[in-house]
């Protein structure tokens, strides 16, 4: 197989891209690197064409490793012919592989494998065959040996038929021929175990959805529902066409003696080898599918997660809520310093809600807070209620934003919260893991694994490998478009940047400590074993402010320094220019950016970027995205309306639609029916998280805790 050339096919871009693309990988490069500073020799591939290109290879070579294990083992046995050499080596996926090389794979003992022992392989070739003019009971009793076990004609029958069975079953056309049509005609359905148990499968207690119209997150559903013994579940074939088909391809020969143990074998073959290999292999396929669509949506929700913008400038109080051992909340500054720490009792069972507005006032003077970043766990609702009327008594301007909890928990008790807080307990620590979270969502939430963030669905289900390197991907790819201030970033945002590995992050961060401010990028050559390599991948995406080149304050590469400086001399301008904010206007004066770049050294595009930087030094893409709502008041579930039209924040998109956060500490549910007037297939044609959007209120059920939202207002 020609790789670069099946790569080129599926990402539908040029050959000389992906050889340059697969070149960069191989030398050990990273995606955010080859996307940021090497668009010229791979034209311009963006990191998620990268990603997939990256995985696909990986996929390609291990298929192409696989397949000269298999002709090598084929080859050793003297049974590989040219036409099944040929097969292999054109097979584009791993289970055809496996499909061609089932007859010749090394077997454990088998039905067929003792009846071959027992000398019954000419028995079955003679029924094959269907030349017999001869009853088979007639044929068999030339077989009978009670030295090898056969005593009666039936057994030497049964035996001969084992034998032709596992033939039916390891030929590779027969298995790609039902796999097909049951795909293509087949159907899932599950039944309930136990139907007088009410339980969130009671949608699937007597389900039925043909194969080919399932979709990902049905699957996973009924997956965990089998996997917590609720459900029973089962594939169903058309039987009846895949057994005429094995017939015809079996059955060439109009003969009384054989057909009707070959109809019989055929059927034993299908039922018993046949049909519950391909259950499983279909039902393993419809697992990586729906695995792989909940992936890249949990991928996307989490890279919209990490690039909601900070809120800067602000004193935050983090509140983390509870209600038997109180409410822990820490005062954190503008830098993310934790100022102050403390515990109030204003929910039950001490309801000490005077007591604690005493000590919330005293803070909230005492440090100008100006924001109440508030965690939606468990008493979120009484402390909220607790705010809105404090804010009431008091005369400074207080807002206050509700933010997720998911992975608050998992950091806090983490051996990363204990370094950075080792005078806190858990409850602290998570207080200030709230707080920070509303400053910079990005450098907080790095510190905790993204499956515990909590914008996907059934993450815990699925192979936690290859979800832990797809989310692991979309952190490093969020991390470096922002870029970190080398100064002040930790060592687990650190871990994120291009070539840094953790045990560099952790040199780097030791380094500062013991040598104070970074003053200039050269500086990194000196961090123990960061060396030219690490330091090409990182430079880029480490900034430096107030060190001993402006340059260092920006995106642009060390590499591209020299072409930078030309640049800003020929169009009149000093580095320090960039220090005064900028150079606005530069793009204009570049007006002939092809005859420039040849001029500079550099190409077009890596010249388009250098003054892209140079007009908006260090520029946050964060910036243009949707800021949170602040809110002053508060909402009950109970206040809500059929008809009410309101402004929300995308919490979570999954499958079938968006939760919105509405205020009311239960997410609203837009169903994809009810996002747009036009069909669409998945929600994130519409909405991504941290979206602000207009909804209306459908429907409130207070009892089952749902609310029903349309955005078609």
């Amino acid at each position: 197989m020609d790789i670069l050339q099946k790569l080129t096919e599926e990402l539908q871009v040029k050959k000389w891209q992906v050889e340059a693309a697969v070149n960069l990988i191989d030398e050990g490069n990273t995606i955010p690197f080859i996307s940021r500073y090497r668009k010229e020799v791979t034209g311009a591939l963006n990191d998620e064409q990268l990603r997939k290109l990256d995985e696909r290879l990986t996929y390609l070579r291990n298929l192409e490793d696989k397949k000269a294990q298999v002709l090598s083992s084929i080859e050793e046995q003297g049974k590989l012919t040219e036409e099944l050499r040929a097969q292999i080596e054109a097979a584009q996926t791993q289970v055809a592989v496996d499909d061609l090389y089932r007859p010749y794979r090394p077997k454990r003992r088998t039905r067929a494998t003792m009846a071959k022992e027992k000398g019954l392989e000419g028995l079955a070739n003679i029924i094959l065959l269907q030349m017999t003019k001869n009853p088979l009971e007639e044929e068999a009793k030339s077989y009978l040996s009670e030295e090898k076990g056969v005593t009666t004609v039936e057994e030497a029958l049964a035996g001969a038929k084992d034998i032709i069975a596992e033939s039916i079953s390891d030929e590779a056309d027969h298995r790609t021929y039902i796999r097909n049509i049951t795909l293509k005609e087949g159907t899932i359905t599950s039944e309930a175990k136990d139907e007088k148990k009410e339980s969130v499968y009671e949608n699937y207690y007597h389900f039925s959805q043909p194969l080919n119209k399932m979709v990902g997150h049905r699957t996973l559903a009924l997956n965990r529902g089998e996997a917590e013994k609720i459900l029973t579940v089962k594939i169903e074939a058309p039987e009846e066409k895949i057994l005429r088909y094995l017939e015809k391809q079996v059955i060439t020969r109009d003969n009384p003696n054989t057909s009707g143990a070959l109809k019989e074998t055929i059927a034993d073959s299908y039922n018993r080898l046949i049909a519950p290999a391909i259950e499983r292999e279909i039902r393993n396929l419809l697992t990586e599918q729906a695995e792989e669509g909940a992936i890249q949506v949990f991928g996307k929700n989490l890279e919209q997660l990490l690039m909601q913008p900070p809120i800067a400038g602000q004193t935050v109080l983090g509140w983390d809520p509870a209600f038997r051992t109180g409410c822990k909340l820490a005062v954190v500054d503008p830098t993310g310093k934790v100022l102050d720490t403390v515990v109030i009792y204003p929910t039950a069972p001490q309801n000490k809600v005077r007591e604690a507005k005493t000590i919330l006032k005293k803070l909230i003077e005492k440090y100008h807070i100006t924001l109440i970043s508030l965690g939606n766990g468990t008493a979120s609702r009484e402390s909220e209620q607790v705010i809105v009327e404090l804010f009431k008594e008091i005369p400074q301007k207080v807002q206050y934003v509700i933010v997720s909890e998911a992975g608050a928990s998992v950091y806090s008790a983490s051996k990363l919260a204990t370094e950075e807080f080792p005078n806190f307990d858990v409850g602290q620590r998570s207080a200030a893991s709230i707080a920070r979270r509303l400053q910079d969502p990005l450098a907080e939430l790095v510190k905790i694994d993204p499956k515990a963030i909590g914008v996907g669905q059934y993450q815990h289900d699925m192979n936690q490998k290859r979800l832990s390197e797809a989310l692991g991907g979309v952190v490093e790819d969020s991390v470096n478009k922002v870029g970190v201030d080398l100064n002040t970033a930790s060592a687990p945002l650190l871990e994120y940047i291009s070539g840094i590995t953790k045990t560099l992050a952790k040199n780097i961060v030791a380094y500062r400590e013991a040598n104070g401010r970074f003053a200039d990028r050269r500086q990194l050559l000196k961090v123990p074993k960061l060396g030219p390599k690490a330091y090409e991948q990182c430079a880029g995406f480490l900034r430096i402010t107030g060190g001993t080149n402006p340059l260092d304050t920006t995106s642009v590469h060390p590499e591209s320094y020299e072409a930078a400086m030309k640049l800003l001399t020929s169009l009149g301008y000093s580095a320090e220019d960039i220090i005064n904010g900028g150079l606005k206007g530069i793009s204009k004066k570049v007006s002939k950016p092809k005859q420039m770049a040849e001029e500079l050294g550099v190409g077009e595009l890596t010249l388009k970027d250098i003054v892209a930087e140079l007009e908006k030094p260090a520029r946050d893409p964060r910036d243009e995205m949707p800021r949170p709502v602040l809110r002053s008041d508060v909402l009950d579930m109970k206040d809500l309306t059929p008809g009410m039209v309101l402004k929300g924040t995308v919490r979570n998109i999954i499958d079938f639609g968006a939760f919105v956060d509405i205020g009311v500490h239960q997410d609203g549910l837009v169903h994809i029916s009810q996002m747009c007037d036009r069909y669409i297939k998945h929600p994130l044609e519409v909405v991504k998280v941290g979206d602000i959007v207009e909804v209306k209120v459908i429907s409130v059920d207070l009892a089952k805790k749902r609310i029903a939202l349309t955005m078609k207002i």
